[in-house]
């Protein structure tokens, strides 16, 4: 059977979904900064509470913490990939309140969206699998909307089977996001590349997207996150990850691009919107000798009203030269393994979810 390497190394030479998900071998980041030690940069500093999930994995085990929203009670949500509990229940003082879910061996991307007063979550099984022996395995993705305590409501149709993909296309979707109609929005990060659009009900719209189009703007690699840009509320537009070019492209909800803003150095996760600022964890960045997929070497970038980065919390500060950013490293004193995704809470501080971080729960930034 293939294996996740042997994977991955065909779509970085094929040109295709690039350095998806590299096969590192986890360890815990020696030499992390005192637990009182303040880590950002401007007006976006943090007190690192590491320990601030009260939960034993002993009792409630974790792969990885992929994922988390904030429902309408306050109360944090995390995705993860370990199907004795995909999800687990947070409040805000780190007690694990719940947690459910077993058939998500492969749960990766997760959303929260206010329905008529109500919280459902869209669920991403992006369709590779971890098993207890810590061999990975790759079947069919899938993304599920259920209600905010598991119940399944429906499922989105693999474009496989209703002629959106040729048959022999990877369907690997990573991340949804809702439109301000209701439509769903699937990346299929770590197969085809494409945006699949959907309307509410589940009923294909179309695609857009994919890496290969001679115009490289038009072209997705690694098309991880997704998300729905309203800062300007006449005009919300989508922005895309595009990881492997270190990017997130500007499309609007219909699929037709507009800009591209680039992150040199950071292989980032999804955007996450807070009020005019874009965050996202970083998953791993390059070395200065410019060598890329380095294990252990995530952070967490933020971004202001101007797609300026402003502060790299667990990395170095951001560098503009004549208006260019310029790459961007971790911090010389590593915080975090690999930064996969980040939730803000309403007095802006940032719970960071890690990949491939020793099995260790989510952590807390406290602003300061």
């Amino acid at each position: 059977m293939e294996s996740r390497r042997d994977f991955l190394k065909k779509t970085t030479m094929a040109g295709t979904a690039m350095a998806t998900l590299p096969s590192f071998a986890f360890g815990i980041v020696k030499n992390r900064l005192p637990e009182d030690e303040i880590i950002g940069h401007g007006d976006f500093r943090y007190k690192v509470q590491k320990d601030w999930a009260k939960m034993t994995v002993g009792h409630n085990p974790i792969l990885n913490c992929h994922e988390m929203q904030m429902d309408s009670k306050g109360r944090l949500i995390m995705l993860g990939d370990h199907t004795d509990n995909n999800v687990l229940v947070f409040d805000k003082s780190g007690k694990l309140l719940d947690y459910w879910g077993t058939r998500y061996p492969g749960g990766h991307g997760l959303t929260l969206h206010d329905e008529g007063g109500e919280d459902m979550l869209y669920i991403v099984d992006c369709g590779w699998f971890q098993d207890r022996s810590g061999k990975w395995t790759k079947q069919s993705g899938m993304v599920s909307k259920t209600t905010v305590d598991g119940r399944l409501l429906f499922m989105l149709p693999d474009p496989r089977t209703i002629g959106v993909y040729s048959k022999d296309q990877d369907y690997l979707p990573t991340e949804t996001a809702i439109g301000p109609n209701g439509d769903i929005y699937v990346t299929d990060g770590y197969g085809s590349d494409y945006i699949l659009q959907f309307n509410a009900k589940g009923e294909f719209i179309r695609k857009w997207g994919g890496h290969d189009h001679e115009d490289e703007n038009l072209n997705l690699r690694n098309a991880h996150g997704v998300t729905v840009d309203y800062r300007n509320k006449e005009n919300p537009v989508l922005i895309v990850t595009s990881r492997a070019t270190n990017s997130f492209k500007f499309f609007t909800l219909n699929g037709q691009y507009i800009k591209t803003v680039e992150l040199p150095g950071a292989f980032i996760c999804r955007p996450v919107m807070d009020d005019s600022n874009i965050y996202s964890g970083v998953c791993w960045s390059q070395t200065r000798e410019g060598k890329d997929y380095v294990r252990d070497t995530g952070f967490v970038t933020i971004l202001d009203k101007d797609n300026k980065v402003v502060s790299n919390p667990g990395g170095e500060a951001p560098q503009y030269k004549n208006g260019k950013l310029q790459k961007m490293y971790q911090s010389k004193t590593p915080i975090f393994n690999h930064g996969h995704d980040v939730c803000v809470d309403e007095d802006k501080n940032v719970y960071v979810c890690q990949w491939n971080a020793h099995h260790t729960p989510p952590i807390k930034l406290e602003r300061v």
